[in-house]
């Protein structure tokens, strides 16, 4: 069997050498690493990974094929830049899967590279950091000073404004499981699918809109809709960057409407308050990530995705214009913030992400703590 040479080139001057999978040709991000044994299509199709080549650390890729249910991303799309993993599994051997991941990859354009050391790379990203990467293999595959300007010549993850790359155009509504009891309107930051599915198995009904929404269109749609709350999704991109939204964030606050967050809406709320956020140096990426709430004491194990975060310490407490705030998780790795609220209750947030998809359900309680908090507005 013949094999296609691929590269993967890091900014730094780094290559490591492998075989192509999925398509062929040239593509450019940022280079991080998931620590995830399981759910690489939950992964690939999170807007969130917009712009990342993803490499994983689970030895083997592909072994579970590809479905058409377990994307998270309408329309199914692949958001990942590209791919990188050790070993691609021959064969799928999962009653659910409908075709393999490279037919997949192939059928949307995405880029691999397979065969490489994957703990080589992930040890360089850990100790070096997060950096710009490409993946060159077929035609694309050149010299190496040329391949590596091309990985230099790319725009930094930091000031990247991509929230209006992976945001709905228009609004539209997932419907809940039965009654409807409440309404929330949510903004599409790079919204995972398996969140409004969380709100509809509650009866609650999501109005999805772009991430441009003015705070007077919330207040419209809240009366077309009757809703309750608003919700801001994860998604990609530096939250130094979302000036406007954080502003209609704001005038949300102002109005106590009950708010909720997660990963992206976690740093806008903590922007809202007056927290500053930074670039980390290689994120948390993955589905064991443990957190601390300070408020109960309990540690659920999470499921994480995010370059940047908020600066502020466990249990700190500060004066906003909305009313006394608080942080209110942290991160037991690195004492990172994973969690801010008013503490009057109107609104709070959390990093990681609760919705489960993929990854553990210990945080999923989150969806109640929401609805209860809508419950006592109406």
């Amino acid at each position: 069997m013949s094999y296609t040479p691929a590269a993967l080139v890091l900014a730094d001057g780094k290559i490591f050498r492998g075989r192509a999978f999925g398509a062929t040709g040239r593509t450019l991000g940022e280079a991080v690493f998931t620590t995830a044994m399981t759910g690489y299509q939950e992964t690939m199709t999170d807007p969130s990974y917009h712009r990342q080549i993803v490499v994983a650390t689970a030895p083997q890729i592909g072994n579970t094929g590809w479905n058409d249910e377990d994307s998270e991303s309408r329309g199914d799309k692949i958001w990942v830049a590209g791919l990188v993993i050790r070993d691609l599994s021959r064969s799928v051997s999962n009653w659910r899967a409908d075709r393999s991941l490279t037919d997949e990859m192939e059928a949307q354009g995405i880029i691999g590279i397979q065969n490489v050391d994957t703990r080589a790379i992930v040890r360089h990203l850990r100790d070096k950091g997060s950096v710009a990467a490409g993946i060159f293999s077929g035609d694309a595959l050149t010299s190496d000073e040329d391949m590596l300007s091309q990985v230099q010549a790319q725009p930094s993850m930091a000031g990247a404004d991509l929230s209006a790359d992976v945001s709905t155009d228009e609004l539209y509504v997932v419907e809940p499981e039965g009654e409807t009891k409440h309404t929330v309107i949510a903004y599409d930051m790079g919204i995972k699918t398996n969140t409004p599915r969380e709100f509809s198995k509650r009866g609650v009904r999501s109005v999805v809109v772009p991430s441009n929404t003015t705070f007077e269109e919330v207040q419209k749609l809240m009366a077309e809709y009757n809703a309750t709350g608003v919700f801001i999704s994860n998604g990609p991109g530096d939250p130094a960057t979302a000036d406007a939204t954080v502003e209609e964030l704001k005038k949300i606050l102002e109005a106590k409407i009950p708010f909720f967050g997660i990963c992206f809406g976690n740093q806008l709320l903590g922007r809202a308050l007056g927290m500053e956020t930074y670039k980390l140096k290689f994120g948390h990426r993955g589905t064991n990530v443990p957190v601390l709430d300070h408020q109960t004491g309990r540690i659920d194990i999470t499921a994480q995705n995010h370059g940047f975060a908020l600066k502020g310490k466990a249990l700190e407490k500060f004066d906003t214009p909305f009313g006394e705030a608080q942080v209110t998780h942290t991160c037991l790795n690195d004492d990172v913030v994973e969690g801010v609220a008013l503490l009057d209750g109107s609104a709070f947030s959390v990093q990681y992400h609760p919705e489960s998809a993929a990854g553990p359900h210990d945080a999923n309680p989150l969806f109640d703590k929401f609805f209860a908090n809508l419950e006592k507005n109406s």
